[in-house]
Protein backbone atom coordinates (compact mmCIF):
# COMPACT_ATOMS: atom_id res chain seq x y z
CA UNK A 1 0.00 0.00 0.00
CA UNK A 2 1.27 3.45 -0.93
CA UNK A 3 0.03 6.67 0.70
CA UNK A 4 1.12 10.29 1.04
CA UNK A 5 2.97 10.65 4.34
CA UNK A 6 3.68 14.37 4.26
CA UNK A 7 5.43 17.22 2.50
CA UNK A 8 8.94 18.51 3.14
CA UNK A 9 9.49 22.24 3.74
CA UNK A 10 10.55 22.65 0.08
CA UNK A 11 7.25 21.15 -1.08
CA UNK A 12 8.55 17.68 -2.00
CA UNK A 13 5.98 14.98 -1.24
CA UNK A 14 6.99 11.96 0.83
CA UNK A 15 5.20 8.64 0.49
CA UNK A 16 4.84 5.70 2.83
CA UNK A 17 4.72 2.09 1.70
CA UNK A 18 3.28 -0.65 3.91
CA UNK A 19 4.58 -4.22 3.62
CA UNK A 20 2.69 -7.01 5.37
CA UNK A 21 3.36 -10.73 5.47
CA UNK A 22 3.30 -13.60 7.95
CA UNK A 23 2.01 -11.45 10.80
CA UNK A 24 4.65 -8.73 10.36
CA UNK A 25 3.85 -5.21 9.14
CA UNK A 26 6.67 -2.84 8.12
CA UNK A 27 6.33 0.73 6.89
CA UNK A 28 8.96 2.34 4.66
CA UNK A 29 9.29 6.04 3.77
CA UNK A 30 10.57 7.45 0.50
CA UNK A 31 12.32 10.08 2.63
CA UNK A 32 15.67 8.67 3.73
CA UNK A 33 14.63 5.09 3.03
CA UNK A 34 13.39 5.15 6.61
CA UNK A 35 11.96 2.08 8.31
CA UNK A 36 9.21 3.97 10.14
CA UNK A 37 7.78 0.99 11.98
CA UNK A 38 7.96 -2.78 12.30
CA UNK A 39 4.99 -4.35 14.04
CA UNK A 40 5.63 -7.90 15.24
CA UNK A 41 3.88 -10.25 17.70
CA UNK A 42 5.18 -11.29 21.11
CA UNK A 43 5.01 -14.79 22.61
CA UNK A 44 1.27 -14.28 23.31
CA UNK A 45 0.50 -12.94 19.84
CA UNK A 46 0.23 -9.31 20.92
CA UNK A 47 1.66 -6.94 18.34
CA UNK A 48 3.88 -3.92 19.01
CA UNK A 49 6.13 -1.62 17.00
CA UNK A 50 9.74 -2.62 17.71
CA UNK A 51 11.62 0.24 15.98
CA UNK A 52 11.84 3.84 17.16
CA UNK A 53 10.24 6.40 14.88
CA UNK A 54 7.74 9.19 14.50
CA UNK A 55 4.08 9.30 13.55
CA UNK A 56 4.58 12.16 11.09
CA UNK A 57 7.19 13.60 8.74
CA UNK A 58 7.74 16.65 10.92
CA UNK A 59 9.24 14.42 13.61
CA UNK A 60 11.94 13.15 11.26
CA UNK A 61 12.72 16.62 9.92
CA UNK A 62 12.97 18.03 13.45
CA UNK A 63 15.16 15.18 14.76
CA UNK A 64 17.60 14.27 11.95
CA UNK A 65 20.77 13.43 13.86
CA UNK A 66 19.74 10.15 15.52
CA UNK A 67 19.05 8.78 11.98
CA UNK A 68 15.90 6.98 13.14
CA UNK A 69 15.38 4.00 10.83
CA UNK A 70 17.27 5.66 7.99
CA UNK A 71 19.30 4.37 5.09
CA UNK A 72 22.65 6.08 5.67
CA UNK A 73 25.47 6.67 3.18
CA UNK A 74 27.44 7.11 1.13
CA UNK A 75 29.57 6.08 4.06
CA UNK A 76 28.03 4.74 7.26
CA UNK A 77 29.97 5.50 10.43
CA UNK A 78 33.00 7.80 10.64
CA UNK A 79 35.80 8.89 8.33
CA UNK A 80 38.65 10.48 10.29
CA UNK A 81 39.18 14.16 9.61
CA UNK A 82 36.60 13.98 6.83
CA UNK A 83 39.39 13.09 4.39
CA UNK A 84 40.52 9.98 2.55
CA UNK A 85 43.00 9.14 -0.23
CA UNK A 86 42.01 7.29 -3.38
CA UNK A 87 44.23 6.65 -6.39
CA UNK A 88 46.68 9.41 -5.48
CA UNK A 89 44.09 12.07 -4.72
CA UNK A 90 42.72 13.21 -1.36
CA UNK A 91 38.98 13.87 -1.04
CA UNK A 92 37.55 16.25 1.57
CA UNK A 93 34.13 15.66 3.14
CA UNK A 94 31.88 17.69 5.42
CA UNK A 95 32.85 17.59 9.11
CA UNK A 96 29.50 16.89 10.77
CA UNK A 97 30.70 14.90 13.81
CA UNK A 98 33.33 16.96 15.59
CA UNK A 99 36.54 16.61 13.55
CA UNK A 100 35.11 13.75 11.47
CA UNK A 101 32.59 12.94 8.77
CA UNK A 102 29.66 10.77 9.88
CA UNK A 103 27.03 8.79 7.93
CA UNK A 104 27.61 10.49 4.60
CA UNK A 105 27.90 14.11 5.70
CA UNK A 106 25.50 16.97 6.30
CA UNK A 107 22.94 15.80 3.75
CA UNK A 108 23.53 12.13 3.16
CA UNK A 109 21.20 9.41 1.90
CA UNK A 110 19.06 9.74 5.04
CA UNK A 111 17.91 13.25 4.02
CA UNK A 112 17.15 12.51 0.36
CA UNK A 113 13.85 11.53 -1.22
CA UNK A 114 14.20 8.24 -3.08
CA UNK A 115 12.30 6.93 -6.08
CA UNK A 116 10.17 3.95 -5.04
CA UNK A 117 8.61 1.13 -7.03
CA UNK A 118 6.84 -2.04 -5.86
CA UNK A 119 8.64 -5.37 -6.34
CA UNK A 120 7.06 -8.65 -5.26
CA UNK A 121 6.63 -8.57 -1.49
CA UNK A 122 8.46 -5.28 -1.14
CA UNK A 123 9.69 -2.04 -2.63
CA UNK A 124 12.79 -0.94 -4.48
CA UNK A 125 14.21 2.47 -3.57
CA UNK A 126 16.67 4.08 -5.95
CA UNK A 127 18.46 7.33 -6.61
CA UNK A 128 21.48 8.80 -8.37
CA UNK A 129 24.08 10.38 -6.12
CA UNK A 130 25.91 12.83 -8.39
CA UNK A 131 29.67 13.17 -8.54
CA UNK A 132 30.81 15.44 -5.72
CA UNK A 133 27.73 14.97 -3.54
CA UNK A 134 28.92 15.62 0.03
CA UNK A 135 32.46 15.49 -1.39
CA UNK A 136 32.38 11.87 -2.60
CA UNK A 137 33.71 11.16 -6.09
CA UNK A 138 31.83 9.39 -8.87
CA UNK A 139 28.25 9.36 -10.12
CA UNK A 140 26.70 6.60 -8.05
CA UNK A 141 23.55 4.74 -9.08
CA UNK A 142 22.26 2.95 -6.00
CA UNK A 143 19.20 0.96 -5.00
CA UNK A 144 17.95 -0.58 -1.77
CA UNK A 145 15.26 -3.24 -2.00
CA UNK A 146 13.16 -3.90 1.10
CA UNK A 147 11.16 -7.14 1.10
CA UNK A 148 9.36 -9.36 3.59
CA UNK A 149 10.08 -13.04 3.05
CA UNK A 150 7.78 -15.94 3.85
CA UNK A 151 8.76 -15.90 7.53
CA UNK A 152 8.14 -12.16 7.89
CA UNK A 153 11.86 -11.32 7.91
CA UNK A 154 12.83 -7.92 6.53
CA UNK A 155 15.48 -8.20 3.82
CA UNK A 156 17.41 -5.12 2.71
CA UNK A 157 19.46 -5.67 -0.45
CA UNK A 158 21.76 -2.92 -1.75
CA UNK A 159 23.14 -2.65 -5.27
CA UNK A 160 25.24 0.13 -6.80
CA UNK A 161 27.48 1.06 -9.71
CA UNK A 162 29.75 4.06 -10.25
CA UNK A 163 31.36 5.85 -13.20
CA UNK A 164 34.53 6.73 -11.24
CA UNK A 165 36.40 5.18 -8.30
CA UNK A 166 34.65 5.93 -5.02
CA UNK A 167 34.00 4.50 -1.55
CA UNK A 168 30.66 3.09 -0.44
CA UNK A 169 29.38 1.72 2.87
CA UNK A 170 25.58 1.96 3.29
CA UNK A 171 23.58 0.61 6.23
CA UNK A 172 20.21 0.83 7.92
CA UNK A 173 20.08 2.76 11.18
CA UNK A 174 17.00 1.37 12.91
CA UNK A 175 16.83 1.45 16.69
CA UNK A 176 15.19 -1.69 18.04
CA UNK A 177 13.14 -2.00 21.20
CA UNK A 178 11.65 -5.48 21.32
CA UNK A 179 9.43 -4.54 24.24
CA UNK A 180 7.75 -1.90 22.12
CA UNK A 181 8.54 0.90 24.60
CA UNK A 182 10.59 1.75 27.67
CA UNK A 183 14.24 1.05 28.38
CA UNK A 184 16.10 -1.80 26.66
CA UNK A 185 18.28 -2.59 29.66
CA UNK A 186 16.76 -6.06 30.00
CA UNK A 187 17.46 -7.09 26.41
CA UNK A 188 19.97 -9.88 25.89
CA UNK A 189 22.41 -9.86 22.98
CA UNK A 190 24.66 -12.34 21.23
CA UNK A 191 27.19 -11.35 18.53
CA UNK A 192 29.40 -13.80 16.64
CA UNK A 193 32.49 -11.63 16.95
CA UNK A 194 35.78 -12.43 18.66
CA UNK A 195 37.24 -8.97 18.07
CA UNK A 196 36.33 -5.28 17.97
CA UNK A 197 38.06 -2.28 16.46
CA UNK A 198 39.34 -0.21 19.43
CA UNK A 199 38.62 3.51 19.10
CA UNK A 200 39.90 6.84 20.37
CA UNK A 201 37.84 9.54 22.08
CA UNK A 202 36.33 10.53 18.70
CA UNK A 203 35.34 6.90 17.97
CA UNK A 204 37.95 6.49 15.23
CA UNK A 205 39.63 3.05 15.12
CA UNK A 206 43.17 2.91 16.47
CA UNK A 207 45.59 0.03 16.20
CA UNK A 208 44.70 -3.50 15.20
CA UNK A 209 41.43 -5.27 16.07
CA UNK A 210 41.44 -6.44 19.69
CA UNK A 211 40.16 -9.65 21.24
CA UNK A 212 36.89 -9.39 23.19
CA UNK A 213 37.71 -12.27 25.55
CA UNK A 214 37.64 -11.11 29.16
CA UNK A 215 36.16 -7.67 28.30
CA UNK A 216 32.74 -6.04 28.33
CA UNK A 217 32.68 -6.49 24.56
CA UNK A 218 32.36 -10.26 24.74
CA UNK A 219 28.87 -11.09 23.48
CA UNK A 220 29.78 -14.49 22.06
CA UNK A 221 27.37 -15.89 24.63
CA UNK A 222 24.07 -14.08 25.12
CA UNK A 223 23.95 -11.60 28.00
CA UNK A 224 22.31 -8.33 28.95
CA UNK A 225 23.47 -5.45 26.77
CA UNK A 226 23.82 -2.62 29.27
CA UNK A 227 24.94 0.87 28.21
CA UNK A 228 28.02 2.61 26.84
CA UNK A 229 28.44 0.97 23.44
CA UNK A 230 29.11 2.65 20.11
CA UNK A 231 31.62 0.17 18.73
CA UNK A 232 32.28 -1.90 15.63
CA UNK A 233 32.42 -5.66 16.12
CA UNK A 234 34.62 -7.61 13.70
CA UNK A 235 32.36 -10.47 12.69
CA UNK A 236 34.07 -13.85 12.72
CA UNK A 237 32.61 -14.77 9.33
CA UNK A 238 34.18 -11.83 7.44
CA UNK A 239 32.77 -10.69 4.09
CA UNK A 240 30.42 -13.29 2.57
CA UNK A 241 28.48 -13.59 -0.68
CA UNK A 242 25.29 -14.65 1.13
CA UNK A 243 23.84 -13.29 4.37
CA UNK A 244 25.06 -15.29 7.38
CA UNK A 245 23.46 -15.09 10.88
CA UNK A 246 25.68 -12.96 13.14
CA UNK A 247 23.58 -11.63 16.02
CA UNK A 248 20.50 -12.22 18.13
CA UNK A 249 18.66 -9.74 20.36
CA UNK A 250 16.11 -11.11 22.86
CA UNK A 251 13.62 -9.47 25.17
CA UNK A 252 12.77 -11.89 28.00
CA UNK A 253 9.71 -9.85 29.02
CA UNK A 254 7.89 -10.08 25.67
CA UNK A 255 9.65 -13.11 24.23
CA UNK A 256 10.41 -11.27 21.00
CA UNK A 257 13.59 -12.22 19.19
CA UNK A 258 15.46 -10.27 16.51
CA UNK A 259 18.03 -12.16 14.44
CA UNK A 260 20.50 -10.37 12.18
CA UNK A 261 22.13 -11.96 9.14
CA UNK A 262 24.41 -10.09 6.77
CA UNK A 263 27.04 -10.24 4.06
CA UNK A 264 28.95 -7.44 5.79
CA UNK A 265 32.14 -7.95 7.88
CA UNK A 266 31.20 -5.63 10.75
CA UNK A 267 28.35 -4.75 13.09
CA UNK A 268 28.16 -1.47 14.97
CA UNK A 269 26.48 -1.84 18.35
CA UNK A 270 25.06 1.49 19.51
CA UNK A 271 23.11 1.59 22.76
CA UNK A 272 21.66 5.07 22.11
CA UNK A 273 22.97 6.57 25.30
CA UNK A 274 22.46 10.12 24.02
CA UNK A 275 18.88 10.02 22.74
CA UNK A 276 16.79 13.04 23.68
CA UNK A 277 13.10 13.98 23.56
CA UNK A 278 10.73 12.40 22.75
CA UNK A 279 12.86 9.36 23.61
CA UNK A 280 15.24 8.70 26.47
CA UNK A 281 18.78 7.26 26.56
CA UNK A 282 18.69 3.51 26.16
CA UNK A 283 15.22 3.37 24.60
CA UNK A 284 16.63 1.58 21.55
CA UNK A 285 19.56 -0.52 20.36
CA UNK A 286 21.06 -0.07 16.89
CA UNK A 287 22.72 -3.03 15.18
CA UNK A 288 24.25 -1.51 12.05
CA UNK A 289 25.70 -4.02 9.59
CA UNK A 290 28.56 -2.43 7.69
CA UNK A 291 32.23 -2.29 6.80
CA UNK A 292 34.52 -0.88 9.47
CA UNK A 293 34.74 2.79 10.47
CA UNK A 294 37.42 4.81 8.64
CA UNK A 295 38.19 1.98 6.22
CA UNK A 296 39.14 4.43 3.42
CA UNK A 297 42.10 5.45 5.61
CA UNK A 298 42.91 1.92 6.76
CA UNK A 299 44.33 -0.34 4.03
CA UNK A 300 44.49 -3.14 6.61
CA UNK A 301 40.66 -3.17 6.83
CA UNK A 302 38.35 -4.79 4.25
CA UNK A 303 38.14 -2.40 1.31
CA UNK A 304 35.13 -0.14 0.67
CA UNK A 305 36.39 1.01 -2.75
CA UNK A 306 33.98 0.63 -5.68
CA UNK A 307 35.31 1.00 -9.22
CA UNK A 308 33.70 1.40 -12.64
CA UNK A 309 32.66 -1.95 -14.06
CA UNK A 310 32.08 -3.44 -10.61
CA UNK A 311 28.68 -3.99 -8.99
CA UNK A 312 28.36 -3.37 -5.26
CA UNK A 313 26.04 -5.83 -3.54
CA UNK A 314 25.20 -6.17 0.13
CA UNK A 315 22.33 -7.77 2.01
CA UNK A 316 21.10 -7.75 5.59
CA UNK A 317 18.17 -9.73 6.95
CA UNK A 318 16.28 -8.83 10.13
CA UNK A 319 14.28 -11.85 11.30
CA UNK A 320 11.48 -11.64 13.87
CA UNK A 321 10.16 -14.41 16.11
CA UNK A 322 9.12 -15.09 19.71
CA UNK A 323 9.85 -17.71 22.32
Amino acid sequence: MNELFGTLPDGTPVHRWTLERSGVRVRILSYGGIVQSAEVPDRDGRTADVVLGFADLDGYVAHPEPYFGALVGRYANRIAGGRFPLDGRTYALALNNGPNSLHGGERGFDKRVWDVEPVGHGVRLSRVSPHGEEGFPGRLEISATYTLDGSGALRIAYEAVTDAPTVLNPTNHSYFNLGGSGHTGGHELRIAASRITPVDADLIPVGAPAEVAGTRFDFREARKVGAGYDHNFVLDKGVTDAAVPVAELYDPASGRVLTVATTEPGLQLYTADHLGEPFAPGDGIALETQHFPDSPNRPDFPSTVLRPGEVFRSETVYGFSAR
